[in-house]
């Protein structure tokens, strides 16, 4: 009786599932650290309608981040400006700022429309997660300590991955991401230099750790706190 398989198909069935294997976990390795936010969204920095420069506005202007993103401190998401805030500066009747560049044509156009500016989104999370802006402001985590040094960016960049590692370890030492209510929004803010520290004969990190102690700082205990 004739063979059916030849004789040496057990050997070229294990080099088969071997392979299969290799690839399989090739590809996992793939997925595993190409699909990450820290490979995925770390240094996106879409082109906007507009090219709003945080550098200049906030760097070298000093405009405070709660005159754009005005319910950070009250809301779970850091609202864009609607055209009427840019206006107040930008306008023809009011800063004349500019009022004319070609560069702020979007800007006229949602004035007079009434409809607002197609921005586009850089920093996201999966519909999953659940993030309240309100929540960390108030307790003394700057904009810095997610949206990196944005007073230095020409571009918003998505500067941080924002991926659950990434928050858990913030939430198992806060300290260093901890500042004065009051410094929340100076992206200059030096602890090194903060007089508090002078008055209370204190290191910045212990300052940090003071801060910590006496700002209610509770991580979510449950997985509702952070998913919805």
């Amino acid at each position: 009786m004739s063979r059916v398989f030849p004789p040496n198909s057990r050997v070229i069935a294990g080099q088969v599932v071997v392979l299969l294997g290799l690839v399989g976990a090739l590809v996992t390795a793939g997925i595993w650290y190409y699909g990450t936010p820290r490979y995925f969204r770390v240094g996106y920095a879409p082109v906007q309608p507009i090219e709003f420069s945080h550098k200049i506005h906030v760097g070298q202007l000093g405009m405070d981040c709660t005159y754009c993103h005005s319910h950070v401190k009250e809301s779970h998401v850091a609202n864009l400006p609607q055209a009427q805030t840019c206006w107040n500066c930008h306008g023809a009747d009011k800063g004349n700022i500019k009022s004319d560049s070609p560069q702020l044509a979007p800007l006229r156009e949602a004035f007079k429309s009434g409809q607002p500016i197609q921005w586009q989104q850089v920093h996201k999370l999966p519909d999953f997660a659940y993030f309240n802006h309100a929540a960390h402001v108030n307790r003394g985590v700057s904009c810095l300590s997610c949206h990196g040094q944005i007073d230095e960016m020409p571009r918003v960049i998505h500067d941080q991955p924002l991926s659950m590692s990434w928050c858990l370890d913030c939430h198992r030492n806060a300290a260093p991401a901890l500042r004065p209510n009051a410094q929340v929004t100076n992206l200059k803010w030096d602890p090194a230099r903060d007089p508090t520290l002078t008055k209370m004969n204190m290191t910045a990190e212990q300052y940090q750790k003071y801060i910590k102690n006496h700002a209610n700082i509770a991580p979510p205990v449950t997985c509702t706190g952070c998913h919805r």
